[in-house]
């Protein structure tokens, strides 16, 4: 064994997601058909529960592992628990593209794309696992004072359910 040279693993950053799933296996597939993800490794326990998977999105990386019961709410899915108190950004070049290839890959709407008052196009996806993923287009560089004047007319109409 030789010690780490780096106390962050070569291609990962401060902050990684690890997403917590019921059926791994079928999850990593839909990350693939949805996000583009590229699956970098993947460590399947006795049973062939998947303990830790990799997978690379754009420049970033997730872990996704399969639930283990009794071993605390950090290692339940969003199914189990309910629902996700967490989103996932994604930022990309066209919404709208990867929007529509999560919905056809079995993501349901949330919010579908809209041009928002801080200068992004952005929708809103649930995977059939329970995680909440949020995809935009950065479009417009705003002021402060312009991003202000806008919210105040964006939350001074109705809120109109879009999904």
């Amino acid at each position: 064994m030789t010690q780490a040279k780096r106390s962050i693993p070569e291609g990962l950053h401060t902050v990684t997601p690890h997403l917590v799933v019921k059926n791994a296996a079928q999850a990593i597939e839909f990350y693939k058909k949805a996000f583009g993800a590229e699956e970098r490794s993947r460590f399947e326990m006795p049973g062939g529960a998947i303990g830790h998977a990799e997978l690379k999105i754009g420049d970033s990386v997730i872990f996704v592992a399969d639930e283990m019961p009794g071993h605390g709410a950090a290692t339940q899915s969003p199914q189990t628990l309910g629902g996700s108190t967490a989103t996932l950004n994604i930022y990309i070049d066209d919404v709208d593209k990867l929007f529509a290839q999560a919905i056809n890959a079995g993501g349901k709407s949330v919010m579908d794309p809209t041009d928002m008052f801080w200068g992004v196009r952005y929708g809103t996806v649930t995977d059939p696992f329970g995680h909440v993923w949020s995809i935009a287009t950065h479009k417009e560089d705003l002021s402060k004072s312009e991003m202000e004047q806008r919210a105040q007319e964006f939350f001074s109409k109705p809120m109109q359910k879009t999904a």
